[in-house]
């Protein structure tokens, strides 16, 4: 309402931020329901943040160098506190915070929620996105990189979503420097030919340019030296168990040393999952190894491992395939046909939620013709049609709304026993 007597201005969703409307929830209902099946089937338990944190939460785990850092957190600069760009750094306070290590030493952890980060929106990508975080602390057995790596394969494919798995190590704090080293040497004969961005990474974090997807950097990097070939033993071998792993169980994988990462917390073990059926290839889930991370927020040395998948992108990937989504129809639906009709269906309709139905009525007095068109907008198994000459008669018409079989119902005194008999009369679809 405008009260100046000027024309009111819609006012819109700000640029970025989407609401998830009737028709889309149902989408986002079934890839939160696969996927609390599947991490129950895996035992992980479910934990929840806030979703404002300290800043210095982020810049010491994320690191000071990266992009979410320096361009795309959304920070209270005053109180310097920051919306969760991600979700790993948020889990591990909490983690250390009700000190989670000392209840369990394996603690199998997800969430699913809101993230924000200030970057251009683009098609599956927001300013308010959202992400399922699985999080394994407390092992460093590289069985579980291959276990986490299978139970995200297993979500994507019981959701119909094609992928594939690429996989890298990152090696560890000892043989990480011998190969940047090596790889500040590659960089440096080409620096001339990278973007601004690549040149000042090159000192800050050179990993960085082999991720970069500038088209011309890509192209100076194609000859770049693989970090797998600089691994210490102790990683080599780890990776090599990750591998027959993976083998052992048959989740398809390809090696991908262009793969870094764009957080700086991992160690060993990153993965991703890419889909080809966004108009180019995107990675629709991501993780890694972050083996010292915990001791890095002040917590116990404490081994962890990843991975988080991007909603937004799934939803949009279902929605594509047109996959149709279970009926969230309602069981039945109580045409009433006058005033003392309305007066009996409305504690009918009451009965019927409290037996666990998804019941419905119009409280308008509209006509049949219309009720009958709501009941089908609804997508209602059944209507049970009532007027004013019904409940004289004691009888109501039940009508099958697939078969459109219609059947006389005695109505009895009780409201409750008539919502027994209606279910025992009809094939109901209990939630």
């Amino acid at each position: 309402m405008n009260f100046s007597g000027g024309i009111a201005v819609k006012i819109k969703a700000l640029n970025g931020f989407k609401d998830i409307i009737p028709g889309e929830v149902e989408l986002w209902l079934k890839v939160e329901q696969t996927a609390r099946n599947i991490f129950n089937r895996f035992n992980f338990s479910e934990i929840r943040m806030p979703i404002l944190e300290k800043t210095d939460l982020f810049s010491r785990s994320i690191g000071e160098a990266t992009d979410i850092v320096e361009k795309e957190m959304y920070t209270f600069v005053d109180k310097q506190i920051t919306m969760r760009p991600e979700a790993t750094a948020s889990l591990l306070r909490a983690y250390i915070q009700h000190g989670l290590y000392v209840q369990k030493p394996i603690q199998r952890l997800f969430t699913i929620g809101p993230m924000f980060r200030h970057e251009r929106p683009q098609k599956g990508r927001l300013r308010q996105f959202h992400q399922m975080d699985v999080e394994v602390l407390g092992s460093a057995n590289p069985r579980v990189d291959t276990e986490l790596m299978a139970m995200g394969a297993m979500l994507l494919e019981e959701l119909g979503i094609d992928v594939s798995l690429e996989l890298n190590s990152l090696g560890c704090p000892e043989c990480r420097p011998g190969f940047r080293k090596t790889l500040l040497t590659f960089i440096d004969d080409r620096r001339d030919e990278l973007c601004d961005d690549c040149k000042r990474r090159s000192t800050s974090n050179p990993l960085r340019v082999l991720d970069c997807k500038n088209p011309r950097c890509r192209e100076q990097v194609e000859e770049a030296p693989s970090i797998l070939d600089h691994l210490c033993g102790s990683c080599g071998e780890h990776f090599s168990s990750v591998q027959k792993g993976l083998q052992d169980i048959n989740v398809v994988y390809s090696l991908n040393k262009f793969m870094v990462r764009g957080l700086d917390y991992y160690t060993r073990t990153t993965f991703e999952f890419i889909t080809a059926d966004l108009g180019s290839q995107a990675a629709v889930g991501a993780g890694g190894r972050y083996d010292g991370l915990v001791e890095t927020l002040g917590g116990p040395k404490t081994p962890g491992i990843g991975f988080a998948l991007g909603m937004e992108r799934l939803v949009l990937l279902l929605q594509q395939k047109e996959l149709e989504t279970e009926s969230t129809g309602c069981d039945m639906f109580v045409a009433g046909l006058g005033e003392k009709a309305i007066d009996f269906a409305f504690p009918l309709v009451h009965a019927l939620r409290q037996m666990g139905l998804q019941a419905a009525m119009d409280h308008e007095g509209r006509s049949l013709k219309s009720q009958m068109k709501q009941a089908n907008k609804l997508q209602s198994g059944y209507v049970l049609i009532v007027g004013e000459s019904e409940l004289e008669q004691g009888q109501a018409v039940l009508r099958n709304m697939e078969t459109q079989e219609q059947q006389d119902v005695k109505i009895s005194d009780a409201t409750d026993t008539f919502a027994r008999s209606l279910q025992e009369k009809c094939t109901l679809r209990i939630s």
